[in-house]
């Protein structure tokens, strides 16, 4: 029963019960098993030889109902008409693109390769030279079936497996003969016109055979273009998801960089648009947004909010528990203890890092939460505190016994001390006090003294 709840949770896979996978007695209860738990919108997967993404597997409309699964993936686009050193270096800059935020590194998650020019050879080129300086799953962008067949070759299977991008009404015969042979998703455009779209979808998946398939309804900013826009991604994922329609069944392709095309003027009034589509999209239900702008304040409030988006509602946002440094801490420096929830924790660890101050930072398991509702709620204890104590082997790292925790756990102080042995001093309410608040108490007088108490 305990594992039949976590199951329907999603919390475990079918595969973590051996007897269902290893047993032939269990093999048709395992069938349709799987067949029931198959989320409303199907999983498909881009690989490159040393990375990979999923896209779609969504169960629900809304996240209260339960924990979005696979995080919007955000590509950024090259194109066959840029110099090799251009190609090589944005390539680069997209793969190395990482920031932190409350103990999360944000990142990127594939190249999307457009062909502007035309030309076979020049799209092949890039397709090359783009793998070749990357480790992102590729798109390839081509209404073009010679190009991206060609394309495919330079790739070959089975190291990589790229999104082909895109079938229309006029080429989707032949898209879905090149799906077919190298095996690789295949997305479907139809912008602005959802029956076509749903129709190439029903073709492809019944007269093809095609299931790894990815739909793009298409991105209009013009007079009533994004409210057609909006309505089409919401209406698309409702059907998935409460009609249970296979049609609309498939991951969500979004286009932000569509802008680009559509407006004109000045460039900053161009990259907003973009932002703000791509913000507006990844909350109705894009699962795939390809984008243009590299500038950090376009690309920020997107991994940030996904990262917000496709957190669990039902549980607070946590950091992994343990010892961490904080600049170049020895033997004598202070020892700071925080709890794991991330917010907190990030802050602590910026104040600190702003003061300059070498120190240990002792992050205690409290369950995601916050010091006052901890110390309340019993998660920050003296019992706690030791077991980290002596799992991290920070007796080995310090010479003194001294701890400081934050001012709102100064009603735990002594409870710590008496489980720990160490001595205990309350510090400042807030953190971003830290710096002062140790300028002022950790002296080698007061130090020296306080290891005489203890």
């Amino acid at each position: 029963m305990a594992f039949a709840v976590r199951l329907i949770s999603l919390e475990v896979k079918l595969e973590d019960c051996p007897p269902l996978i290893e047993e032939d007695r269990f093999r048709e209860s395992y069938e349709k098993l799987r067949k029931l738990l198959l989320p409303p919108v199907k999983e498909v997967e881009l690989r490159s030889p040393k990375r990979s993404i999923k896209i779609g597997g969504k169960y629900v409309l809304f996240r209260h109902e339960l924990k979005y699964h696979n995080p919007t993936a955000i590509a950024i686009d090259v194109d066959d008409s840029m110099e090799v050193e251009v190609l090589t270096r944005r390539a680069q800059i997209i793969e190395g693109f990482e920031y932190e935020y409350v103990g999360q590194k944000l990142k990127l998650d594939a190249i999307a390769v457009r062909s502007v020019t035309g030309d076979l050879k020049k799209f092949a080129k890039a397709v090359s030279v783009v793998a070749e300086n990357s480790s992102l799953p590729l798109i390839l962008c081509s209404t073009n079936p010679a190009l991206v067949e060609a394309a495919l070759e330079v790739l070959g299977p089975p190291y990589h497996r790229p999104l082909i991008y895109a079938a229309t009404k006029d080429n989707w015969r032949e898209m879905a003969e090149i799906a077919k042979r190298f095996d690789v998703p295949l997305a479907i455009a139809a912008p602005g016109d959802l029956d076509m779209l749903v129709s190439l979808a029903k073709t492809l998946s019944e007269g093809m055979g095609l299931e790894e398939l990815v739909l793009d309804p298409g991105c209009l900013v013009g007079p009533g273009g994004l409210s057609y826009t909006v309505k089409a991604y919401s209406w698309l994922r409702y059907k998935a998801a409460y009609d249970l329609w296979k049609y609309a069944g498939y991951p969500l392709l979004a286009t932000p960089i569509s802008v680009w095309t559509q407006m004109s003027g000045d460039p900053r009034d161009v990259m907003w648009w973009e932002a703000i589509l791509a913000t507006i999209l990844m909350t109705r239900y894009a699962d795939l947004i390809i984008m243009h702008s590299l500038d950090g304040w376009v690309l920020l409030p997107q991994v940030m909010w996904r990262f917000q988006l496709y957190t669990d509602p039902r549980k607070p946002v946590s950091v992994p528990p343990g010892l961490r440094e904080i600049g170049k801490p020895n033997e004598m420096s202070p020892v700071l203890v925080t709890t794991n929830y991330a917010l907190t924790y990030s802050m602590v660890l910026s104040d600190v890092e702003k003061a300059k101050v070498d120190a240990w930072l002792l992050v205690v398991d409290t369950e995601g939460l916050a010091v006052d509702v901890s110390v309340a709620g019993r998660k920050f204890v003296g019992d706690k505190v030791a077991e980290l104590i002596k799992s991290s082997g920070l007796e080995g790292k310090v010479k003194h016994r001294i701890l400081v925790i934050p001012g709102k756990a100064a009603r735990v102080s002594g409870e710590i001390e008496d489980v720990t042995k160490w001595r205990v001093l309350v510090g400042p309410m807030d953190s971003s006090e830290i710096g002062k608040w140790l300028e002022k108490n950790w002296t080698s007088e007061k130090i020296r003294e306080l290891m005489e108490e203890v």
